[in-house]
């Protein structure tokens, strides 16, 4: 687990963060999560937070990110899913559209847990193994 130095303060933060597509319909297609992870990345690279694991499987997302105490959780995650969504919808719309209905990508819910050096290689390799169920 990495620790931080910041001034006047030494932190180690880390999330899991899970969350699900709209309905629990399988719409992640490889090539809608490969630019799913371009965006949650650029998206966290624009906010200051790291991605240091994510996975999907056809119906949910699992991350697990490293911040900083200024970091707000609702906030980093209405980043994250109302970005991806807009993007995601821009892009494949038409073929979304057909299952999902009312415009929505995301599930409203997310799951969110503290993560500590004890759990850490424990989360990692259980968001690296998402597909092979």
């Amino acid at each position: 687990m990495e620790v931080t130095y910041g001034r006047g303060y030494v932190y180690s933060i880390q999330y899991h963060i899970v969350w699900c597509v709209k309905y629990r319909h399988k719409i992640i297609t490889e090539q809608v999560e490969n630019r799913l992870k371009e965006i949650l990345h650029k998206i966290a690279d624009d906010n200051e937070f790291q991605i240091l694991e994510c996975n999907t499987d056809k119906d949910h997302v699992h991350l697990l990110i490293n911040c900083s105490p200024q970091h707000y959780i609702p906030d980093m995650i209405k980043a994250l899913k109302g970005v991806s969504a807009r993007l995601l919808m821009k892009e494949y719309g038409e073929g979304l559209k057909k299952k999902l209905w009312g415009g929505h990508l995301w599930n409203p819910s997310y799951f969110v847990a503290t993560v500590s050096e004890n759990t850490e290689e424990q989360i990692r390799k259980y968001i690296q193994n998402q597909k092979k169920k």
